[in-house]
């Protein structure tokens, strides 16, 4: 304003001291005119830049600790002062290991804190912690299999405390099979909680990694028996004594009792692994192969009648994702940005990464919908969040 007024100032000056001519005082107002859009212009441009924002201002922070359990749409996060329930529905899961127990992790989130209140804060992502001070190390638990499925196994320790262990993909080999009572060695990662006190009867081992499983403390798979040349001469006795092989789909286990569905047969047969050697690389999920050695001839004999010597789960490293068969079914219980956690059939929590998954469900899938996934077990050996595959209802 003081700009214009001056303006204003020096045209009637001019005009009152230099006796102008109509025609002059004119074009004197038309200059003026422009000089006076120009400091309006010039005024309303500073008062903008001076002005402060109105638009809400952002808060992002990131909050770190240790992972104490995680329910597929919520988890709880330990620091040194307190305990946080954060919902990470809308979030992206990032951490190399998944979410294991004890992991110490970290949450970027927008918004603000209020004490351990975290209603107001929107959390983006879940991450490993940049500066770990402890990372995640293998352990080794030694116990009695009171229950072996294809997702679960329930050992109990010379303690006496049980422990029901997540074991979807595991690599498992029982030298000399498997039945209840069996001391087994499982190699797993992760801390048990807090809430497991020592007066407890059981711990709480279901957001575990575990890595191997076997009843030799040193896991070691022996090298397959080679198959002898056809041009090699063999007795009668060796013939009727050599080992043969069939294809078999896996639909389920109960401890030693495998079932099985050879290829081209439909029916069901109950392999009894209780004292025979039996390999699964990928696991025993319903839907994968075996190939299961015996001495017979099933072309005249029953299955029931020859004699089953050892069964082997097929390699999932030599599948791709078009023809891997491994499934795991269940009902939805939580969900994530990137990520669904079923409540599997047989008890186990299973989170699962649903980047690059094919959706047979279009997109309808719901909290409480029964699916099947068929997922790699290649592709998260050291994760406790698995890749799926293909999602679809049963």
């Amino acid at each position: 304003m003081k700009k214009l007024s001056a303006a204003c100032m020096i045209l009637g000056l001019s005009l009152f001291a230099g006796g102008c001519s109509n025609d002059q005082i004119d074009d004197h107002i038309i200059s003026l005119q422009d000089k006076i859009s120009d400091v309006t212009a010039s005024d309303s441009t500073e008062q903008e830049d001076q002005e402060p924002s109105t638009e809400e201002r952002v808060y992002m922070d990131e909050l770190s600790g240790t992972l104490q359990d995680f329910s597929g749409n919520q988890l709880i996060l330990n620091t040194d002062n307190a305990a946080y329930v954060f919902n990470v529905s809308n979030a992206t899961l990032e951490c190399e290991g998944g979410m294991i127990t004890g992991d110490e992790i970290s949450i970027i989130y927008e918004g603000q804190l209020s004490g351990t209140d975290t209603s107001s804060v929107h959390v983006l992502k879940v991450v490993d912690e940049f500066h770990k001070k402890n990372k995640l190390k293998k352990h080794t638990a030694h116990g009695q299999v009171i229950s072996l499925t294809s997702n679960t196994i329930t050992i109990k320790n010379k303690k006496g405390k049980t422990a029901t262990y997540p074991i979807t993909g595991t690599k498992q080999y029982y030298q000399s099979g498997i039945k209840a009572g069996d001391w087994v060695y499982l190699t797993f990662k992760g801390e048990f909680p807090d809430t497991s006190d020592d007066s407890s009867a059981s711990l709480n081992a279901s957001h575990m990694k575990v890595l191997s499983i076997s009843d030799l403390k040193d896991l070691q798979i022996p090298d397959p028996t080679p198959t002898p040349a056809p041009d090699v001469t063999q007795t009668p006795e060796e013939i009727a004594n050599r080992e043969k092989q069939f294809l078999a789909t896996i639909q389920g286990v109960n401890l030693n009792i495998l079932q099985i569905l050879p290829a081209g047969s439909d029916t069901t047969f109950n392999l009894d692994m209780s004292a025979i050697p039996a390999y699964f690389k990928g696991g025993i999920a319903p839907g994968s192969h075996v190939n299961v050695t015996y001495i017979g001839d099933l072309q005249t004999d029953p299955l029931e009648s020859v004699r089953i010597i050892a069964v082997t789960g097929e390699d999932p490293d030599t599948i791709d994702n078009k023809h891997i068969s491994f499934t795991v079914t269940g009902t939805i219980i939580g969900s994530t940005a990137n990520t669904i956690t079923l409540q599997t059939d047989d008890g186990a929590i299973d989170t699962f990464r649903t980047e690059n998954a094919q959706d047979l469900t279009e997109g309808s899938m719901e909290y409480g919908d029964y699916v099947v996934i068929t997922f790699h077990p290649s592709k998260s050996k050291s994760s406790n969040i698995y890749t799926a595959v293909k999602i679809q209802y049963p």
